[in-house]
């Protein structure tokens, strides 16, 4: 992360001795330890959030992308069922035979007129 070496680091243990001094030294090391340990859990923490919430959003995506789907697969459905009607009425359907017309009555049994007969 930082690229330091060994040659650095034992660069900064030399200068951190002479200006501590060899009684002062743990103390501060085990500071900057600590230090370091909690700089390096938030920012794990940070990370996994972070992660957390890209992964939470491609879901919400995949499920919006799913959603979406399932209306134009409804959409088409509908299309199809409206049109199916229309597509009959428009154009007779080649194994249907033709409606035949009522055939006018004749029967005069039950014709009632109103006029005298001769």
């Amino acid at each position: 992360m930082f690229d330091i070496g060994f040659t650095e680091l034992l660069l900064i243990g030399v200068v951190a001795l002479v200006v501590l001094g060899p009684d002062r030294l743990p103390g501060a090391v085990r500071t900057a330890g600590l230090w370091i340990g909690r700089i390096k859990r938030s920012f794990s923490a940070i990370k996994a959030e972070v992660e957390r919430e890209i992964g939470a959003d491609e879901i919400r995506r995949q499920l919006h992308n799913e959603q979406i789907l399932d209306l134009e697969r409804e959409m088409n459905a509908m299309k199809q069922t409206l049109n199916a009607p229309l597509g009959n009425l428009t154009e007779p359907s080649p194994a249907a035979p033709p409606a035949a017309e009522p055939a006018a009555t004749t029967d005069t049994s039950t014709r009632q007129d109103k006029s005298p007969q001769p």
